[in-house]
């Protein structure tokens, strides 16, 4: 199936530089939500499909360097791609610290812009795919018992059949059944496959 296409939002307070990234972005085959500022982004639902935001530096009143810690303050996940007339080293180390893609100093060549474009595509794409792959995890890990999510914590730490009936009192035999309801509600063809799915459902737990 082919790929929606993806939406690239611009954020600039400049209405000609709106409409020249708007037709350039048409023009490659992108669909162009154009705004003239950020409470005007910060009203719509973002889509279902890859996007990223091309965000001016400097508006009346507003900066997009502010925006970009609140729309993460928000969790509002999007990849930005700051463009601006009146950049410096330190702005630009900042919004790249917090994360941004690229940092454009106008004027820029098409060609730089598209380039950032694709990186950030790129890089939603992955945080999609993890996000679907986490919400999998989560609603089989739902499914187990609480006996079963004792057993798969035990585990994965690498104990035995046995050492984890001692540690939950129940016999190797439970525990062999727990630890088979385990593997088939994850859906884990091996342990190493079960300590991947865990790792990514407790990131940071300990071992």
């Amino acid at each position: 199936m082919n790929e929606a296409r993806p939406t690239i939002f611009v954020v600039d307070d400049d209405e000609s530089v709106r409409k020249a990234l708007g037709n350039l972005l048409e023009s490659v085959g992108f669909e162009a939500q154009l705004f003239g500022s950020t409470e005007q982004f910060r009203s719509i639902s973002l889509p279902d499909t890859p996007s990223c935001l091309v965000l001016d530096v400097r508006f009346p009143g507003a900066n997009g360097l502010d925006f970009q810690q609140s729309l993460e303050r928000a969790g509002m996940q999007i990849p930005i791609i700051f463009i601006t007339a009146h950049g410096d080293v330190p702005m630009a180390s900042r919004a790249l610290r917090a994360g941004a893609v690229e940092f454009l100093m106008k004027p820029f060549q098409k060609d730089e812009l598209l380039a950032a474009i694709h990186q950030a595509l790129d890089r939603d794409r992955v945080r999609r795919a993890q996000h679907k792959e986490l919400s999998v995890l989560q609603s089989r890990f739902s499914e187990l018992t609480s006996r079963e999510r004792e057993v798969l914590e035990l585990v994965v730490t690498g104990l035995t059949n046995k050492e984890i009936g001692n540690r939950l009192g129940i016999s190797e035999v439970t525990t062999k059944m727990h630890r088979g309801q385990v593997m088939r509600k994850m859906n884990a063809a091996s342990l190493a496959e079960l300590v991947r799915m865990s790792d990514k459902l407790f990131p940071g737990a300990s071992r």
